[in-house]
């Protein structure tokens, strides 16, 4: 459990402006990134919309290079550039569960094409019984049988649950070791929720998988969860186990995200998060400590230097002058 699976260090993501006024201008998406997650472990990265978590899953997915910093998995740092069969033997061990559940399947393939597609990319498609055996065993775990009702359909006869279970098991059918989980259960209504998560985390100890879980809400953070990052405005403002975290939280930000979490009394529905207004640019991010524009706690010395990332306790580290 003590081994580093994955290690992400000062990386930062800019995305060019394509404007001609704004000329030399870049999207902040992810400045000075760094932590680890071990391996069985779950990890959750939490965050408005605009925070920067999808982007880190997406740079750790390979799907977007990073500008600057080292990502290194399984002891070997992952270079920008990396020949075709290194890309696909990193995409095997790395797969992603996007939020999206209709717009991540070919709507014009049946679900039995769409979970042979990664047994193809990936060459370890031998006899057609064989991977017929694999793709019924993955969708039985997810919940879809019996299998053979399942794989003649197409996505749009599917509901949005069952949907996502199909994206599920395409992600664990080639025996990854990591899954990062973009916000999986976002799309989908309350009853399919606790059962997705629930099913995740089934999967997670059976297959033995490291688990990033992307979301906006630290309530699901907590029950998917070991620990937790809170991010925002592209930065790491907190990270610690997930109890301390909820618990003993110590960034404003945090406590805000805290506060707008579901109640009980008001069921599932979440709160609005108040603040002082709302993200900043990415573009021109305010200096200083990026939330001091909305924090309560905002001092002079807030907006002149980025606070370094403290202990806090074991584990714990914030990014707060407090």
């Amino acid at each position: 459990m003590n081994e580093n699976i994955l290690v992400l260090e000062g990386v930062n993501k800019h995305f060019p402006v394509n404007s001609f006024r704004m000329h030399g201008k870049v999207v902040h998406a992810m400045d000075d990134v760094s932590f680890s997650l071990r391996r069985g472990e779950v990890l959750a990265i939490v965050g408005e919309s605009g925070s920067g978590k999808t982007t880190t899953a997406n740079v750790m997915a390979r799907i977007y290079k990073q500008t600057s910093g080292r990502v290194t998995f399984e002891g070997r740092e992952i270079s920008k550039n990396m020949s075709r069969e290194d890309e696909l033997r990193y995409h095997k061990k790395v797969q992603m569960i996007f939020q999206d559940p209709f717009g991540a399947l070919n709507p014009t393939r049946t679900v039995g094409r769409i979970m042979e597609r990664p047994f193809v990319i990936h060459k370890i498609a031998g006899r057609r019984k064989a991977v017929e055996e694999s793709i019924d065993k993955i969708l039985i775990q997810v919940g879809l049988e019996p299998p053979e009702q399942f794989t003649r359909k197409f996505p749009h006869e599917l509901s949005g649950g069952q949907r996502q279970r199909v994206n599920i098991a395409r992600a664990f059918a080639v025996e990854p070791e990591l899954i990062l989980a973009d916000e999986p259960t976002s799309m989908l209504d309350v009853s399919n929720r606790m059962s997705i998560m629930n099913m995740m985390l089934y999967l997670k100890e059976s297959h033995s998988v490291s688990f990033i879980y992307i979301t906006h809400d630290l309530s699901g953070a907590r029950y998917m969860s070991d620990r937790i990052i809170v991010m925002y405005a592209g930065m790491i403002m907190e990270i610690g186990p997930a109890e301390k975290i909820i618990n003993n939280s110590f960034h404003p930000y945090t406590r805000l995200l805290k506060s707008a979490a579901p109640s009980p009394e008001m069921g599932l529905k979440r709160k609005r998060l108040i603040t002082g207004g709302d993200i900043p640019s990415l573009i021109d991010p305010p200096g200083g400590c990026r939330f001091h524009p909305r924090c309560p706690f905002v001092s002079d010395i807030c907006s002149l230097e980025v606070p370094a990332m403290k202990k806090i306790d074991e584990g714990h580290y914030v990014r707060c002058i407090l």
